[in-house]
């Protein structure tokens, strides 16, 4: 079964935007578990403009299912995520200033330092993930590194799936069954919603996990969190 794990940076963008402690990010995190997702995604930034360091600790405790935290893995992240210890990690190549991600690795290029740095990660005992998009080399390469995982980058998905659904989904298909070729599991994200979410899985039903942050907190606005997160989950059943 595909997980679904919540991103809940949009909850802390909300209440950093007044300051205080509304909404509490902790109570967001236990929520969203009680109401049914596999996972809690965060994505601190250096700016903390959402997501802050400190959150991560106080998250750390209560995660009854899975914690997986995603960044650039500068020196600082890596120690946070070290120290933190969360099931996984997931490497994003977005510079500081960045507002989302945009672009998966050349893993060609950065082949050397994912290595190191995976190396750290897996001696740590974490699970690591590489961001990617759908070039057979980046993840043949990614493969090279010793990723437990790559999480495609499915925005081109979304961008095309309103026009040509078969056209949107065959380069993001021919990329994962490379990456269980090549060993790999497979995890997805990024513009994934109620629309374009169940075919994608149908697609591949391999999949490990999706993260989904930005449009299921946009849905809970309307349907409350709970029925939020109980209509992706049902996008996600065989």
């Amino acid at each position: 079964m595909t997980k679904l794990s919540v991103n809940i940076n949009k909850i802390a963008t909300i209440r950093n935007a007044r300051g205080g402690n509304i909404p509490d990010i902790r109570l967001a995190a236990i929520n969203c578990q009680r109401f049914g997702a596999d996972g809690v995604t965060v994505h601190p930034r250096p700016d903390q403009r959402h997501i802050r360091f400190s959150d991560l600790f106080e998250i750390k405790p209560i995660i009854t299912t899975e914690f997986n935290i995603e960044g650039y893995p500068s020196e600082d992240f890596i120690k946070l995520v070290i120290s933190v210890k969360p099931d996984q990690v997931t490497m994003v190549p977005d510079p500081p200033d960045a507002i989302t991600s945009s672009a998966g690795w050349d893993t060609v290029k950065n082949r050397s330092l994912l290595t190191d740095i995976i190396s750290r990660f897996r001696e740590a005992g974490i699970r690591t993930s590489i961001f990617v998009d759908t070039k057979p080399v980046n993840i043949e390469t990614a493969a090279l590194t010793g990723t437990n995982r790559v999480e495609l980058y499915t925005e081109p998905y979304a961008t095309i799936f309103p026009e040509n659904r078969e056209k949107a989904v065959d380069p993001f298909l021919k990329a994962a069954v490379i990456a269980r070729e090549c060993g790999l599991e497979l995890n997805a994200g990024h513009d994934l919603n109620l629309d374009n979410l169940k075919y994608f899985h149908q697609t591949i039903p391999w999949l490990k996990e999706v993260s989904i942050g930005h449009a299921l907190i946009s849905d809970a606005l309307y349907l409350g969190l709970e029925n939020a997160i109980q209509m992706y989950k049902r996008q996600l059943k065989d």
